[in-house]
């Protein structure tokens, strides 16, 4: 798999939770402009997959590339001087400090503080919802809030490309749907995604390519649209 000028390459990664396998030989790539999508049922190895491409669980072979760099087993704070971020699973905001806190927490590997200003009020523009309540402590906010502003933070730091671990998970449908929007969004700002989701219908909608995670491998790859029409996958992940 060709690494040069691809925003994120994964080459045969595998690693485990002790002897247990989680992924097993994952190659992947998200290429300029694109949202990528991982589908796969919960215990599929998603987000250790997520957790290794991102440096908090060490791979047992494999390599990581970004941006055609070698940065296999970096830890998370090396990667975002990169250009990598991530939205975890589960937010993991800190919900006694305030929104405009976490926010500045986003861009805490910065030192041009006027682009910080530049993106802090771009942020605010993408979410128009939370504008008037930075003041507020994050963990009084709705749970669709939260993600807003986890995805905000993410911002924060310029990522050239953003990792959304299951970003819908527990939202109404409603917000799902505003999820999806701001996902398109920050996609059109030139920003490369890597979309990792239980709801299938959902990501295959947002996403250009998409792959299948099962039993921590990759079984089927294609283009998003092309899989969302697939008998296969609509009876496996769509319900139909």
């Amino acid at each position: 798999m060709t690494t040069d000028a691809t925003p994120l390459s994964v080459s045969k990664l595998s690693a485990s939770y002790g002897v247990v396998p989680a992924i097993v030989n994952v190659d992947l790539a998200v290429r300029e402009g694109q949202v990528v999508t991982i589908v796969g049922a919960n215990g599929a190895g998603k987000s250790t997959l997520i957790k290794t491409i991102c440096g908090l669980v060490r791979p047992t072979s494999g390599k990581v590339h970004l941006f055609g760099e070698d940065v296999t087993g970096l830890p998370p704070d090396r990667l975002v001087a990169k250009g990598l971020s991530v939205v975890p699973e589960g937010r993991r905001l800190f919900g006694e400090m305030t929104l405009l806190e976490n926010l500045e927490l986003g861009a805490f590997a910065r030192s041009d503080s006027v682009a910080v200003k530049r993106d802090f009020d771009r942020v605010l523009e993408l979410f128009p919802e939370l504008r008037d309540r930075l003041s507020t402590p994050a963990g009084t906010f709705s749970g669709g809030q939260q993600q807003m502003i986890a995805v905000a933070r993410a911002l924060m730091s310029a990522p050239r490309i953003l990792l959304l671990d299951e970003p819908t998970i527990g939202l109404a449908p409603a917000v799902v749907d505003r999820i999806a929007d701001l996902i398109r969004q920050i996609s059109e700002t030139g920003v490369n995604i890597l979309l990792v989701e239980q709801n299938a219908e959902t990501a295959l909608a947002i996403a250009d390519h998409a792959y299948i995670l099962e039993g921590g491998s990759i079984v089927a790859e294609d283009a998003a649209a092309e899989m969302a029409k697939s008998p296969e996958v609509q009876r496996a992940y769509l319900g139909i």
